[in-house]
């Protein structure tokens, strides 16, 4: 990839970090208009960028992010706007950079939850039900379902975490 298409993908997603910022730190909600045109951003980025392979490497990341996602969003740790918003975001990122992405993201969530666990002073209520989790994946153990929080400081707004983790992987990675 080149460094136009570095700057062009970060033009993207910094705009994009601080809307998702707004609405999911504020209202937990991530917006589909603005998944909807990163999503078409991406296609087109990579498409004009570097035609059709450009184009499969999009859609490659589009589909595999989704996947990514989905699988925690089945076992109840992800909503499913954070589900389509890493999906749009492997599209503007592509199929190489979904998995080290993935991973960016994921220890970015870890030390958000971490301040949000100490910030709500719910500290040893999150480490009983983190173990009552790893108990639920023994065999002979059924996993945990927990209610979501009524009250949003108990509660990460993930949409942050992937914003900003996919900006620093698009920095790390490809700058």
């Amino acid at each position: 990839m080149s460094g136009a298409h570095t700057i062009i993908s970060s033009a993207l997603l910094i705009p994009l970090a601080v809307v998702i910022t707004y609405f999911d730190g504020r209202f937990r909600r991530i917006p589909n208009a603005f998944v909807l045109a990163t999503l078409i951003s991406g296609l087109a980025i990579n498409t004009i960028t570097n035609g059709w392979t450009g184009l499969l490497m999009s859609l490659g990341g589009c589909a595999l992010a989704f996947v990514l996602m989905f699988v925690l969003h089945i076992f109840g740790a992800m909503g499913a706007g954070d589900v389509k918003l890493f999906a749009a975001i492997g599209s503007v990122i592509g199929a190489p950079l979904v998995l080290p992405t993935f991973l960016v993201v994921v220890l970015t969530g870890g030390l958000l939850a971490i301040f949000t666990m100490i910030r709500a002073g719910a500290v040893r209520a999150t480490l009983l039900r983190v173990a009552q989790i790893f108990m639920g994946l023994l065999p002979g153990w059924e996993m945990p379902r927990f209610a979501v929080p009524q009250e949003r400081r108990h509660t990460i707004p993930y949409g942050v975490a992937i914003t900003f983790g996919s900006l620093i992987s698009l920095m790390l990675f490809r700058a």
